[in-house]
């Protein structure tokens, strides 16, 4: 079975001076053939797939401002343009594209390319640079479909509160977010689910935490909480703004880090859920970021090398995370 991956880069959900644009993946596309992956056509979500997560208000609000033409709607700011309606729909819809074809064993694993962006949005808003959370749309798309448990982990710089929020009471729903603390949307503390202990987890981080850290968390804390879970299929909210020169954050990972992180949920994938996993772009401001971190996460999923042309180590030094790590898993109970 091949690795599969879809492409839905909206261009025309961009609005002047904003981060969050097409020319984030102006590098990566043409590079898109080289990987000896499958490309397969996003699906459109319909609303009744997008209202699994988010309210039926809220979608038809977001459909109806849409139709204003170019506008911002929060204070991220978060902006809507008159295709942003149609394009979150296929973002969402390339996540379950994809979610679908290794669910059903069509596909070994996969990657959904798409923006806009989804981990921010809750059930009742959108925010955060996203519309709709394809990614959490995905996962319940995947437990309509038979699955009993997923679970989705999300390395982005910042916390996946949309997701945490649409999992928060559903037991078949798993969640761990590493982010850095402090900074947008200001959630994600490690207490913030006590009824949920090795369901949901939260790892926030120190500015400039990198490969090291991050290689420490899949063992320590990534690992446990997928044993504990079982779920059936990993679903990944990768966010190559935690790269370590991001515009917009500070973190510490590089390329060679997003690789070895990547590389971790695969073999985690392989231990306990078939193989069955999805990666999910999320943020990621550089365009040369994001073309290395696909890259990474390609490299991962079809168990080949990364190219180390890249060589962009972070020239910060990690912060110690001992204590943080020992406290997360004292709340989990996974401390020795």
């Amino acid at each position: 079975m091949n690795t599969i991956y879809t492409f839905v880069p909206a261009r025309g959900h961009e609005y002047p001076d904003h981060p969050e644009r097409p020319g984030r993946l102006t590098l990566l596309e043409p590079r898109l053939d080289s990987f000896g992956t499958e490309r397969i056509e996003p699906i459109r979500a319909g609303e009744e797939e997008i209202a699994r997560v988010h309210q039926p208000g809220m979608i038809r609000a977001i459909q109806e401002v849409c139709k204003e033409g170019p506008g911002i709607i929060d204070y991220a700011p978060t902006y809507v343009t008159e295709t942003s309606y149609e394009d979150a729909l296929l973002a969402a819809g390339g996540v379950i594209a994809c979610t679908r074809a290794v669910l059903n064993s069509e596909a070994r694993n996969g990657f959904a390319i798409v923006r806009p962006p989804g981990h921010h949005a809750e059930p009742h808003r959108a925010m955060g640079f996203c519309i709709f959370n394809n990614i959490a749309v995905a996962a319940l798309d995947a437990l309509a479909h038979g699955m009993e448990r997923v679970m989705v982990i999300d390395y982005d710089a910042h916390h996946g509160n949309g997701t945490q929020a649409a999992f928060m009471d559903d037991e078949r729903a798993g969640f761990v977010s590493t982010h850095q603390w402090g900074i947008y949307p200001g959630t994600g503390w490690i207490n913030e689910a006590p009824h949920a202990k090795k369901r949901i987890a939260n790892v926030p981080l120190h500015a400039f935490a990198g490969d090291a850290t991050l290689a420490r968390i899949a063992d320590e804390i990534f690992q446990p909480m997928v044993e504990a879970f079982r779920p059936e299929m990993l679903l990944v909210s990768a966010g190559f703004d935690a790269h370590w020169n991001d515009p917009i954050t500070s973190l510490g990972l590089s390329t060679q880090g997003f690789f070895d992180i990547s590389r971790k949920l695969v073999g985690l994938a392989e231990e306990y859920c078939n193989g069955k996993i999805v990666f999910v772009l999320e943020g990621g401001y550089d365009p040369e970021n994001v073309a290395n971190g696909a890259a990474a996460v390609f490299g991962a999923l079809t168990n080949s090398p990364v190219r180390n042309d890249a060589n962009d180590s972070s020239p910060y030094p990690e912060p110690d995370h001992e204590s943080r790590i020992e406290e997360i898993r004292r709340w989990h109970g996974f401390a020795s």
